[in-house]
């Protein structure tokens, strides 16, 4: 605790030593007889005593300095709580329900373009990642998704980041709930379309990792399917587009998760996809439901999947998969494979490339020139 304070400027006392006024003033005995040792191991302990006390009017204040400056620093570096909300400077709506479910209600926020508006807007609905377990909405006003919404708004679009209910153990919450829950949300943009001021015929989604999988599954599943709350139901709406980072695209070929081919790989998605009473009971029917790649056909709407070369997570090989099938079928998908990328865009022995700077401009770049 001393050592941490010796950058700071303290002023001490001097510490008395053994040629003290009160020592030079002790009437030292010239023999070496009994009186001498009996006067020195009286004075001894006193002159102890003192340098004791004298010390700790030195080594205290320091404590109490070196305390201080500890919670001083605890402050200055202890993080800033994450924003919740974009800051756009323009009209906001924040906290709707769009339904609710088991006595929960679940909510989106909704940012319009700033700017001149002209008639209803297009709507880009954001899925965040989490594991299907995780995770909130929130994350749409933090980091590299921030960027991408900041600038899409003052292209001229509204974005609206979506809370779902997650798949946690034992909730009876299952994988296929967390897209009914989107796909619920789509709906109620769409049904109070026009006192929100967007247009349903253009809904575009966006989405990381899990949140990337629900909005593939948005994009290519039609607005009949997966059907949720009643009071929601036959509302029509038009998806324009969608962008997926690092999401995966089929639960049935689990050989697409094993990213090094390992003898011992064991499907670790079982309890969030069959965890819950509601849809199809048997396992494969299961899989294939919530496997976006089931969905694709050459009529869908163009798909843009970002995924990492080095990803161990949601490996690159359901990329290079979604584009051998669209290809086959002639479905609109593009991929844009990102070296030396783990999940998240993590750098993995080598910067990555193309930079987070160029798959943010790529980004929204799709969504401009399919606007």
């Amino acid at each position: 605790m001393a050592g941490s304070a010796t950058g700071n400027k303290v002023n001490r006392p001097e510490q008395p030593s053994w040629t003290s006024p009160e020592s030079a003033n002790l009437q030292r005995p010239k023999s070496a007889g009994r009186l001498g040792k009996s006067t020195r191991t009286n004075v001894e302990p006193k002159m102890t005593q003192k340098l004791i006390i004298a010390a700790l009017f030195v080594f205290l204040p320091t404590c109490s300095v070196t305390a201080q400056e500890a919670r001083n620093e605890t402050k200055r570096t202890r993080r800033p709580e994450p924003a919740k909300y974009l800051e756009t400077g323009g009209e906001r709506k924040l906290d709707v329900v769009y339904k609710s479910v088991d006595g929960r209600d679940l909510k989106l926020d909704l940012y319009y373009p700033t700017g001149n508006r002209f008639g209803p807007c297009p709507v880009i609905v954001f899925t965040h990642g989490g594991g299907w377990a995780a995770g909130n909405r929130y994350k749409a006003a933090s980091g590299s998704f921030a960027e991408v919404f900041q600038r899409l708004i003052k292209e001229g679009f509204a974005v609206a980041p979506v809370s779902y209910r997650l798949a946690k153990k034992d909730s009876q919450v299952a994988m296929r709930d967390c897209v009914i829950d989107c796909k619920d949300a789509i709906r109620y943009l769409a049904k109070n379309s026009e006192a929100l001021g967007i247009d349903p015929m253009r809904i575009f989604v966006m989405g990381d990792s899990a949140g990337g999988h629900i909005a593939q599954m948005l994009l290519l599943a039609s607005p009949e399917q997966l059907p949720g709350d009643p009071a929601l139901a036959n509302v029509s709406y038009h998806m324009i587009a969608g962008v997926s980072w690092y999401g995966p695209c089929d639960f049935e070929k689990m050989a697409l998760f094993n990213h090094d081919d390992s003898a011992d790989f064991r499907d670790r998605f079982e309890p969030r996809i069959m965890g819950s009473e509601s849809g199809p009971k048997e396992k494969l029917a299961r899989y294939r439901e919530v496997s976006p790649i089931n969905y694709l056909k050459p009529t869908s709407a163009p798909l843009l999947m970002i995924q990492g070369d080095k990803d161990t997570t949601i490996p690159v090989k359901h990329a290079y998969y979604m584009k051998q099938k669209a290809d086959a079928m002639k479905a609109p998908v593009e991929i844009t494979i990102v070296k030396n990328a783990g999940h998240n865009w993590r750098r993995v022995d080598a910067d990555i490339e193309p930079s987070r700077d160029q798959i943010i401009e790529r980004t929204v770049q799709f969504f401009v020139n399919h606007r």
